[in-house]
């Protein structure tokens, strides 16, 4: 036993070494522009709206899609965003993206400077169509658009869709306490976001958000259990629905102070340890953000809370006794083989958020033998975003359009396939494939700022369109990047 944590502790101080190594070998040819990064970041998500663009479309490449979306349940439910690079609306990572965009801009708004109304509108396209899901039917909680076992049988442009757009929904007969739980969670969040810049839009989220909260809390089940194939296996529930009632009471009791909700999130006994952070996975980024009334309201009643977090922190620094996360040899974080990019933006800006707190109370804890300081935790954060702005060892860049050297051939149908302006007629569900999908040929439209799946677990990119698990990008990559990003953009120092 006594060799096996020698071992341990060796390989984390090896891990801990070879990313500190890869940080400044590489970094001699100078450090990534984040304000540049940061500006691609959110503009990517222009590129996956649905709905009728409006003139300030920068991304001109796309035009209008899914605007008779809801028709088929005779409501309007037009807007939103495509998950990834499929034309499907999956209102679960869809609110999850919310909730992070909108997180990264409360806590780094200020350093974001001309990008902060940019990240304002990115956010509000979500929660416009977000609000119609929650409002459009009584006693209904609209969650997705567009049948994804047909769509994925597709290969063509949003803008020629002709798929069916089936509508699915949760209610108390069959219920969704995971994707209410996320839904409230985006509009509470979203809603401290416009509270000084537009009063009456965020009084509606946040009265949106509690009762969608109500009946999350009220109708307990999982929503893969009641849509079944409409959502699995591509965004089941599979951590549970514990986690999302945890988030969305958490984000409510940040949004209004009210007690019951600490009081519903004590009663829930919500103790799973976690070494990741995802869409689907919630308790980490719950723990953080309780953490932080401990940290900077010095209220103590949220201790156990800072531990957890604590604990999950130690299980993701390379030298702790304690890690349970792998890094490849060039330093990069590695969780799973699916787009594994998404774990490190997510669980980078966890780090660079505790570390703020951190600093504003001049916290320090241990992982074991190891002392940790704020600058132990944004340090990690700030070597996995450059690694990810080409800081490795393909001195490539995961994000389209920043560097000279990104993927050209993602997993993308809109960006694959010539737009509308270059390719007028339908080219109807199949007509991409053969043409677009199976080339070699780089994508004709650029998706700007979009950050793929990312390296394979010995820092290799193959940059090939059929490789979906590696070249897609995804709104939930994304949005869990602008906090930290903006974080460094802000800052001249760690």
């Amino acid at each position: 036993m006594a060799l096996r944590k020698g071992l341990s502790l060796w390989f984390g101080f090896f891990s801990f070494a070879l990313i500190l190594f890869w940080g400044t070998s590489v970094q001699g040819q100078g450090s990534p522009n984040y304000r540049e990064a940061l500006a691609k970041s959110i503009l990517f998500f222009q590129g996956q709206r649905s709905g009728r663009l409006p003139r300030g479309q920068e991304i001109t490449w796309r035009s209008n899609s899914g605007i008779s979306d809801g028709f088929l349940a005779h409501v309007d439910l037009s807007g939103g965003y495509y998950d990834a690079g499929d034309n499907v609306k999956f209102n679960f990572p869809m609110a999850f993206t919310t909730t992070m965009l909108s997180w990264g801009t409360l806590e780094y708004g200020k350093k974001m400077g001309s990008e902060l109304g940019n990240a304002r509108a990115a956010i509000r396209w979500a929660t416009d169509y977000l609000l119609k899901c929650a409002t459009a039917t009584p006693g209904k909680l609209y969650v997705g658009v567009g049948d994804p076992n047909v769509d994925h049988k597709c290969w063509e442009r949003p803008e020629d869709m002709d798929t069916v757009r089936s509508v699915y929904s949760v209610s108390p007969s069959n219920p969704g306490s995971d994707v209410a739980g996320e839904t409230a969670a985006a509009l509470a969040a979203a809603s401290m976001v416009f509270r000084k810049v537009d009063p009456k839009y965020s009084r509606l989220l946040l009265r949106t958000a509690q009762n969608v909260m109500e009946f999350a809390m009220q109708y307990r089940g999982a929503y893969s259990d009641s849509l079944g194939s409409a959502v699995c296996p591509f965004y089941c529930s599979y951590s549970g629905y514990k986690d999302e009632l945890l988030w969305g009471a958490t984000w409510l009791l940040r949004a209004t102070n009210d007690i019951s909700y600490l009081n519903f999130i004590n009663s829930l006994g919500a103790n799973d340890a976690t070494d990741t952070f995802s869409w689907d996975n919630k308790y980490a980024g719950a723990r953080v953000l309780l953490s932080r009334k401990t940290l900077v309201d010095n209220d103590k009643a949220f201790e156990p809370f800072r531990q957890q977090a604590e604990d999950f922190i130690c299980r993701i620094l390379p030298n702790s006794p304690s890690t349970s996360t792998q890094y490849t040899q060039g330093g990069l974080m590695y969780k799973l083989s699916e787009s594994n990019l998404q774990y490190v933006t997510s669980i980078s800006f966890l780090l660079t958020t505790y570390g703020k707190y951190m600093a504003a109370s001049r916290h320090t804890f241990n992982c074991g033998n190891l002392f940790v300081t704020s600058r132990t935790l944004r340090s990690l954060a700030k070597q996995q975003v450059d690694y990810i702005l080409g800081v490795n060892p393909l001195k490539m860049s995961y994000m389209v359009g920043f560097g000279a050297n990104y993927p050209k051939r993602i997993h993308h149908r809109g960006s694959s396939v010539p737009s509308l302006a270059a390719h007028p007629q339908s080219f109807g569900c199949d007509g991409g494939f053969q043409p677009f999908f199976y080339t070699a040929n780089p994508n004709p439209n650029l998706l700007t700022g979009a950050i793929v799946g990312g390296p394979n677990q010995n820092d290799g990119y193959s940059d090939d369109r059929t490789d979906y698990s590696h070249s897609e990008p995804a709104t939930y990559i994304n949005a869990a990047i602008v906090g930290p990003l903006a974080s460094l953009a802000g800052s001249n120092t760690i």
